[in-house]
This record gives structure tokens, C-alpha cells and sequence, in this order.
């Protein structure tokens, strides 16, 4: 018997943690900071967006099984902010045999959109999601915070780049992936116990690929008016030859392939090569829609009306 019935995997309801309080860039807090978050409008500080990343991680395993840590790529649009203590499930709907892209989505309790996206696995995942949306991007009108900015722009420098299990990852990221996986959603002992893990050594948690990509971020010097604050409107993980490693040298390289505009934000959208540590063979990407909050900035309206 037959059925055309999308069938999908969900997991459990989840209750993420706020690990970036205490985030601090150029010269002050960001929106993960409540009394920020109120004074942009927004109830609380929300949890980081890659947060979310590891709910998914255990669907797409049962889906792809290994090959998902070695050549698997999730590409989200975030639609919704979570705040600590709300509760969120993600879902994946299962691909028909032999596809190599499938949809997946985070819901709140009550059902509210936490995020859309699209998981896919290599070689040939087709166009991804965040793919798509780049496609529909229109010119922005006029960009005040990103008037410096234009396509094609690279990172000042080639950036070296590792995560130790007890390496404190700065003031973006004031915390260690030990300290993460005291209270990561879906632990592994793939993220710590070499001798569990397939390939011999401890592998880096999706969630975390992020965080490894933005640890050397200010080293790219690009010329954003400050101070401003900003958020992840859109990401997209590729791992290429994985999976990534802790306590493993990389080679990142950064390009800015998009500037966009809505209402409320001005956006860049930076695609950075994880490569090894000699610069030779690409590992991961990583395809971050930086969106910066046009009234953070002081008199926006009016430099916008006088550039």
C-alpha cells in the first residue's frame, strides 16, 4: 500500500539555555543582554540563534547517519526569538530514499515558528535554502551602517583559529565548549571522549561550528559604522570534509557575498571558509546574515537623510 502522507521525525521539547548574558563587542553589551534587549524593544535577551542547531542533530543522524557529521549542511532562516525558559522542539521531515535535501523546522510549545530550514547532504545538495532567499534579495535603497561595505569584500587577513575543549572563546563567546556541554540540549560523548567517537577524536557540535567561525571575527575589520547592535537573521553550516575537530588548526577566509535592507535592519551576509590549518583544503562553510538593527545606531534617520 501506498501513501503520498509527508511523514517527519520530532523530538523532545527542550528548554535552551542564555550563555551570552555577558556578550560584549565593540565596546558594549549586545542584544543577549536583557536591559539591551528591553531597550531595543524586546522583552528579554534571546538565546543565540545556533542554539537551536543541536536539537536537529539527532534527527538528521537517524536520517543520514554518519554522513550527516561528515558532508551534512543546515541552512535556517530564524523567524522568532526564544527567551531561557520557553520551550522548543525540532522537527524533520523525513526524505524520500536516495534524496539528498529534506525540510526542517523549530516550533515553540504553543506552536509559534522558531525557525524554517533546509538540511541537506553532500556532494549534491542542491540549492539550500539560504541559497534561495539570497536569490530574492532586492538592492538595498541606501545603507547608512554598511555604506563602507560592498561585494566581493574579504577579511584583512587570513584568520588561524582553534577551540580546546577548556578554551575560553572571548568576549563574543564568554564560555568553553566544556562549559557549553554542561548545558547543551543533545550532548554526545562524541563532543568530548575520543574513544567513543568514530573518527578517534573529539568533533566540534554544530552549534558550536559558529562559534568557532565568529571567534576571530573582529580580525576581518570590516568597516561596519559602530556602535550598533546586531543579530543572526540567517545561517547556514556546510561541512565539506568533517567533520571538525576540537583542538584542531584551521585557516579561515571571509567574503561578503550579499548586502540587503529591511524595515528595521541593514545586513551583510559573509560567507567564511573553514579551510586546514595550511589553507589548502576546504573543510566547512559558514553563510551568516549579519543584520544590524537600524535604531541601535544614534541618529540613523538623520544620517540617512543627509548622506
Amino acid at each position: 500500500m501506498s501513501f503520498n502522507t509527508h511523514l517527519s521525525l520530532c523530538g523532545p521539547l527542550r528548554q535552551p539555555h542564555q550563555m551570552l548574558a555577558e556578550q560584549e563587542y565593540s565596546g558594549h553589551t549586545s542584544i543577549h543582554d536583557d536591559a539591551m534587549a528591553e531597550k531595543l524593544g524586546f522583552r528579554a535577551g534571546p538565546i543565540e540563534g545556533p542554539t537551536h542547531f543541536s536539537q536537529f542533530v539527532p534527527l538528521l543522524a537517524q536520517v543520514w547517519g554518519k554522513d550527516w557529521f561528515e558532508r551534512g549542511c543546515l541552512s535556517a532562516h530564524f523567524q522568532n526569538m526564544v527567551v531561557e525558559g520557553e520551550s522548543v522542539r525540532a522537527f524533520v521531515e523525513l526524505p524520500a530514499s536516495g534524496a539528498t535535501r529534506t525540510r526542517a523546522w523549530a516550533e515553540k510549545a504553543d506552536g509559534t515558528p522558531v525557525l524554517e530550514a533546509s538540511a541537506s547532504i553532500g556532494p549534491d545538495h542542491g540549492p539550500t535554502l539560504l541559497e534561495e532567499r539570497m536569490a530574492q534579495l532586492r538592492p538595498p535603497e541606501k545603507l547608512v551602517i554598511l555604506s563602507d561595505l560592498k561585494l566581493g569584500m574579504t577579511g584583512a587577513v587570513d584568520e588561524p583559529v582553534r577551540m580546546d575543549a577548556d578554551q575560553h572563546m572571548g568576549k563574543l563567546y564568554p564560555f568553553s565548549l566544556s562549559q557549553k556541554l554542561e548545558k547543551i540540549t543533545e550532548n554526545s560523548a562524541w563532543y568530548a571522549d575520543a574513544s567513543s567517537s568514530p573518527w578517534g577524536r573529539p568533533i566540534i557540535p554544530l552549534e558550536m561550528i559558529s562559534v568557532l567561525v565568529e571567534y576571530t571575527s573582529p580580525k576581518a575589520r570590516f568597516p561596519v559604522r559602530q556602535p550598533v547592535i546586531g543579530l543572526f537573521a540567517d545561517l547556514e553550516i556546510r561541512i565539506i570534509d568533517g567533520p571538525l575537530f576540537v583542538g584542531e588548526d584551521y585557516l579561515l577566509r571571509r567574503e561578503i557575498v550579499a548586502l540587503s535592507e529591511s524595515k528595521r535592519t541593514e545586513s551583510y551576509w559573509v560567507r567564511t571558509r573553514i579551510y586546514d590549518a595550511g589553507g589548502q583544503h576546504l573543510k566547512a562553510e559558514m553563510l551568516l546574515n549579519h543584520a544590524t538593527l537600524k535604531h541601535s545606531l544614534p541618529d540613523y534617520e538623520s544620517l540617512r537623510q543627509s548622506g
